[in-house]
């Protein structure tokens, strides 16, 4: 089978994440979307109808099947595509999951998905795919063994642990739900850890840390402080004190020392946050919500995100006080002041460097688009 992963059509409904990734690539629970539907469909090549601008990267095939990155499959939306008969759309409500050829024909699934509809959606469903993600990942599979100098509550079973991954001196609490420490990843001393919770390849879990359950730290990053319900991307840093809740954090961003994310308002009501569609902020039926932070942006020490903030990516944060609830992509500090594209390549070399990374070209390709947008 070739597989094609479409944005269907919410490409900015989950920017300013996907201004740099199509949606197939957005991460939840413990996996990407793509990675998802590799382990259900398990298809020899797979493509992404996706915006054109990205494409140079995220390049489209010629598919068997077309697939909605809206939509998490599980085992029984996979027994149904791969029963799909021809010129047929399977679908979820008004909601279409899978096509095969022209799709004139409709046959509705038994299953009840998770669908995503805003990037708000990631945050709020991530407790619920990182069980659904570790039963996958783990079965039949034996853990490695936690130290003696760590204390475990709950069901060891709720616990999983990588070959190579390191965890000292730590609190791992799996009552709630569970646990997973990826490959060389590290929960440094002191950390206390409440599931659900994931800790992805080669990150790190920095001394002393509160990590709240529906939390995903994605590969190489290196994350402290306290943290709820939040969706870090890879080799983004959030290394010392400081709150980040209810949270989608890019790649190659960095959180300066002591920012905060305000996650709920002080009247305790919906919160207001910029939609990328009506280039606006628009009022949602949301009431926990922190700080949406595109590829490549950063905060300095001490900075204070409002509820509901939204950065662009290569946005660069240290105003006093507040900053705007929404910095545009390429911002210097306001809204008014754009980081010149040469500086802001520069800066994401020397990060990515560090880590013996290089810039692709098609990667600049898509950040000059972005750019002069």
């Amino acid at each position: 089978m070739k597989l094609l992963i479409a944005d269907a059509d919410k490409h900015l409904d989950f920017a300013p994440l996907t201004l740099t990734r199509p949606l197939a690539e957005l991460r939840i629970g413990l996996m990407t979307i793509r990675e998802r539907w590799y382990l259900f469909l398990n298809p020899e090549e797979v493509g992404y109808a996706t915006e054109d601008y990205l494409s140079v990267k995220y390049p489209a095939i010629e598919a068997d099947i077309t697939v909605s990155a809206a939509v998490i499959p599980d085992e029984i939306i996979a027994k149904e595509i791969f029963g799909l008969p021809d010129d047929s759309t399977l679908f979820y409500g008004a909601v279409w999951i899978a096509r095969k050829g022209s799709g004139s024909s409709v046959v509705t699934t038994e299953s009840n998905p998770v669908v995503l509809n805003k990037r708000w959606d990631l945050y709020a469903n991530n407790e619920e795919l990182i069980r659904r993600d570790f039963a996958l990942i783990t079965k039949g599979r034996e853990s490695e063994k936690l130290s003696s100098t760590n204390t475990l509550i709950g069901d060891p079973s709720q616990l999983f642990i990588e070959k190579g991954a390191s965890v000292e001196a730590s609190t791992l609490n799996v009552k709630e739900g569970p646990v997973y420490i990826a490959k060389d990843a590290e929960i440094m001393e002191g950390s206390m850890i409440r599931g659900p919770f994931g800790l992805l390849d080669h990150a790190t879990i920095k001394m002393g840390a509160k990590i709240y359950g529906g939390t995903t730290v994605g590969p190489y990053c290196k994350v402290g402080g306290e943290v709820s319900n939040s969706i870090f991307y890879g080799y983004s840093n959030k290394g010392h004190d400081g709150f980040v809740g209810n949270s989608l954090i890019g790649e190659w961003c960095n959180l300066g020392a002591d920012t905060n994310t305000s996650n709920l308002k002080n009247n305790y009501g919906k919160v207001k946050t910029y939609d990328f569609k009506e280039h606006r902020l628009v009022q949602t039926d949301i009431t926990f919500m922190g700080l949406a932070m595109g590829d490549h942006s950063k905060s300095s020490i001490n900075t204070m995100f409002n509820t509901a903030s939204t950065t662009g990516v290569f946005a660069n944060v240290f105003q006093a006080g507040f900053p705007d609830k929404f910095l545009p992509s390429f911002s210097w500090g306001s809204k008014e002041i754009k980081f010149e594209f040469d500086r802001a390549l520069d800066v994401a070399t020397a990060m990515m460097s560090r880590r013996n990374i290089e810039l692709s070209k098609e990667e600049i390709e898509i950040y000059q688009f972005l750019f002069d947008k």
